[in-house]
């Protein structure tokens, strides 16, 4: 005898499982929302981008910044990128197959510009070097890939600090030690405002011998499709070396290769 219509329907009681992965969905709906928004989205943001009840997308968030997935700004309770997601962002680019192409351009940098270059990444509060290949000189900085740099005292951590948001730069520089690297080390928040409002208006940033003494950077963003910077080009040397007015002039070289990276990382 066939069954009947209703012996053959499926059970419309969720499963413990079914809603295991309902919740695993949104939360992943979550970050990537929040990883791709222009600024920080507050919660009201993040329910009506998803179609979420408030509810809903406060118990999510909430989970998501227990576990450092999501970090909640104090000021105005908008949400950035954890700790944890920044780090297995950088562990995914590090494994990305285009890394070998990264390097060669990187290499390609060096070879015009005769002195070190690195791609850097932002890890919550502090820079990592992404990549980085060194120059032929014997009188160099030694820093292998992955090494981490404090985000105040360097052309790069300046970079990614000025093309934050206003609310989220606030709470770095207020969660980190602005230590004074340097006699050059910008070690307030005021100072390192006002470097920002620079680094945007030039469009690079510059260490001016603030996180070593006698050595100088010039950084460049790598932009993404939305214009955002996700990432940073920089060339170190000895000032003795490379004065920064010098360094300054490779510039054109510097932004050609952030336009060509940018299509091997994003």
């Amino acid at each position: 005898m066939p069954p009947s219509l209703a012996s053959a329907a499926p059970d419309p009681t969720p499963t413990r499982q079914d809603e295991a992965n309902s919740v695993s969905d949104r939360s992943l709906a979550v970050l990537d929302f929040v990883t791709q928004a222009e600024a920080p989205p507050g919660l009201m943001d993040i329910a009506a981008a998803l179609n979420l009840p408030k509810a809903t997308a406060s118990r999510l968030c909430s989970h998501l910044e227990a576990r450092q997935w999501l970090l909640r700004h104090e000021g105005d309770r908008s949400f950035s990128p954890g700790p944890k997601l920044l780090s297995l962002a950088v562990r995914a680019l590090q494994a990305d197959p285009r890394q070998a192409l990264r390097h060669e351009l990187l290499s390609q940098l060096v070879a015009r510009l005769g002195e070190t270059c690195n791609l850097t990444v932002l890890d919550g509060t502090r820079v990592r070097y992404l990549d980085r290949v060194e120059t032929h000189w014997p009188l160099r900085i030694q820093l292998e890939a992955g090494s981490m740099v404090p985000i105040h005292a360097t052309a790069s951590g300046k970079l990614f600090l000025a093309h934050m948001p206003a609310a989220r730069r606030a709470a770095i520089l207020d969660s980190v030690e602005l230590t004074a690297c340097t006699a050059n080390t910008l070690t307030t928040p005021e100072a390192l405002a006002q470097e920002c409002a620079r680094i945007v208006r030039e469009g690079h940033s510059c260490d001016r011998e603030e996180f070593m003494r006698g050595m100088i950077a010039v950084a460049v963003p790598v932009r993404d499709a939305k214009g955002q910077c996700r990432a940073t080009l920089a060339v170190h040397a000895p000032e003795a070396r490379m004065p920064l007015a010098q360094a300054l002039e490779g510039l054109p070289h510097l932004k050609e290769t952030a336009q060509r990276m940018a299509g091997l990382l994003f």
